[in-house]
């Protein structure tokens, strides 16, 4: 039976879970008055809240107030602030400057996905900006093959958590950490933790005069545990027998490598390519609908510049978008003071870095509108231009955002809940 889209249908993230709404961000854990929320890392779906069952729920929805997963919109005064390169609001959302480079430290930048500057950058707010550590995902040292968020303070910590995780994270679930520090703080997380983050320092002042800067990077999308473990099976290999595993990074772009408990050397088992080609098909439906794959509500965002041919060995570089003037501020510091190495860019450079995301953006209004057509809840957006992004696509690929959600909703069974 179809359901009708009803905000009062989400009387908690439970709701958000069950419609296949919930990006994982983990923000609901820490806004809930309660503490009844926890996380689950459910292998075949990615972390998802669980509303434990005991006493009764405040009936508040901050919960939901803070998930981006319902939803998210941008400032209407967004695209006309002063600075912000208009050509490109329409696609990428708020822009005053873009820069490629890399972190200069050798080290960070070898270990990073694409020249280590989101890791340099939090280096620099922690030795430079007083700022007093860091909120972000790195591996979990028990079960290597999954992440956990971590709030690092020194260099080496910093350096123990670099490179890409193409498996779920939720560093939303640190934010008390942030508030209880003594004094500001970096965040570094996905397009959906930056919209996480926002929406939640909206309602917790605590956790926003800590907040000294928000760093994000580029997504398509977050694959699930089981994308992993079946990534590694099929080069014969447990995900128990796993030491350490690196997505990519240790080299531009870096390769699927692990080690083994049994091993002291690094075994490369698949390029980049091949390996996030395997596993964007363990990604979410709520992936495939989400306009934002640049982390526009962050301060400083960073990710590939893919617009050219990349040699053999070639030391990493990765662009950098300024967003805010908190975050030029940042970023002039950090040129100034030696940690990150820049050039400007022209905004063309954006587009032909990342061609697909720009594609995927075009596709979500046909996508969204066909759930609200077929009567399953959908995310709501304003302020991203999805229809003028929309009509930019071919007929071609118009028909397949409406027909293909509409196979993926029928075929599926969407239209029922978890």
């Amino acid at each position: 039976m179809a359901a009708k889209l009803d905000k009062s249908r989400f009387t908690d993230v439970s709701d958000v879970v069950k419609w296949r709404l919930c990006l994982g961000c983990g923000a609901c854990e820490y806004a809930c008055p309660e503490k009844k929320i926890k996380l689950i890392n459910f292998i075949d779906q990615g972390i998802r809240p669980v509303v434990l069952p005991t006493g009764d729920c405040s009936g508040c929805s901050d919960c939901v107030t803070v998930c981006p997963g319902v939803g998210v919109s941008h400032d209407p005064m967004m695209k006309t602030a002063e600075g912000v390169i208009n050509m490109l609001t329409e696609g990428w959302g708020p822009v005053l400057e873009i820069w490629e480079g890399h972190a200069t430290d050798k080290v960070i930048r070898f270990d990073g996905s694409s020249g280590g500057l989101a890791s340099a950058l939090a280096l620099y707010c922690i030795e430079n900006e007083g700022m007093r550590g860091v909120v972000h995902v790195g591996n979990d040292s028990e079960e290597q093959y999954k992440n956990k968020s971590t709030f690092s303070r020194t260099r080496d910590d910093i350096l123990a958590t670099t490179g890409s995780r193409y498996s779920p994270a939720s560093p939303c679930d640190l934010f008390q950490a942030i508030e209880d520090a003594e004094g500001a703080c970096v965040f570094i997380g996905k397009p959906c933790d930056l919209e996480g983050l926002r929406k939640t320092q909206s309602i917790r002042p605590g956790l926003s005069k800590n907040i000294g800067v928000a760093i994000g990077i580029f997504c398509a999308g977050t694959p699930s545990t089981q994308g992993t473990v079946d990534l590694l099976a099929k080069y014969g290999i447990s995900h128990e027998d796993v030491e350490e595993l690196r997505y990519r990074g240790r080299g531009w772009p870096g390769s699927f490598s692990v080690r083994l408990k049994s091993d002291s050397e690094w075994l490369e088992l698949a390029t980049y390519e091949e390996a996030w080609n395997f596993l964007q098909a363990y990604r979410p439906y709520r992936c495939h609908v989400c306009p934002d794959g640049t982390s526009e509500f962050a301060d400083i965002s960073c990710g590939d510049p893919w617009y050219r041919s990349i040699d053999a060995d070639e030391p990493g570089k990765s662009l950098v978008l300024v967003r805010s003037e908190k975050g030029r501020e940042i970023v002039k510091g950090a040129i100034k003071a030696g940690y990150i190495q820049l050039t400007p860019v022209e905004p063309e450079i954006l587009e032909r870095s990342q061609k697909e995301l720009l594609r995927k953006r075009g596709a979500i209004w046909g996508r969204v509108t066909t759930m609200k057509t077929l009567g399953i809840p959908a995310p709501h957006f304003q302020g991203f231009s999805l229809l003028q992004n929309w009509l930019k696509l071919s007929s071609g690929q118009k028909i397949r955002s409406i027909l293909g959600t509409a196979k993926r909703v029928i075929t599926r069974n969407y239209f029922r809940p978890l």
